[in-house]
């Protein structure tokens, strides 16, 4: 299964082959390897080995959006040690509801998905345990409008979901 982060990768390959090519004048040629695995170069591929011609069908760009970074107060200007306490305070998880994040995303979380899919979607988790190597590590997301009277809880393995539970639980 092919993740995301495999995909920006390639995509980022191949801009960078194309760009580079139109610098060096040289052609990018994607041609099927051993195995049936994709080749980039630049002469032509040999006869039934050649997948795409970015001469004739130069690829898309595709952008994703990322999250909007907020610095941290001790490096905004003109942030004093007394202001930090309340800022830090301003953007607990008690006070500050997720705007970022639907709940009802929780339910199309699937085994394969990145941490950062998951992040992306549902933002950070209420809870998390497991290993301090990350190799293992749980992720909880509490119940909330939107998603109410549920526990999803996210499994990982070296950043990839292994197994996503989700618990009815009435008060």
């Amino acid at each position: 299964m092919t993740t995301l982060r495999a995909i920006v990768t390639r995509s980022i390959v191949v801009a960078t082959l194309v760009a580079s090519a139109g610098a060096a004048t040289a052609d990018v040629y994607k041609c099927a390897g051993e195995g049936g695995t994709p080749v980039y170069q630049e002469s032509p591929c040999p006869p039934g080995k050649q997948l795409r011609d970015f001469q004739v069908d130069p690829p898309g760009i595709t952008v994703l959006p990322a999250p909007e970074f907020t610095a941290p107060p001790a490096a905004r200007p003109g942030a004093s040690p007394a202001g930090q306490a309340e800022r830090v305070k301003e953007r607990s998880p008690a006070k500050a509801p997720r705007a970022e994040a639907n709940p009802a995303e929780r339910r199309h979380i699937r085994a394969g998905m990145s941490e950062g899919e998951v992040r992306a979607r549902l933002g950070p988790p209420d809870a998390t345990s497991g290993a301090k190597d990350k190799r293992k590590e749980r992720w909880t997301y509490l119940p909330a409008p939107g998603d109410p009277q549920t526990v999803t809880s996210v499994t990982f393995a070296n950043g990839v979901v292994t197994h996503v539970e989700r618990k009815i639980v009435r008060q």
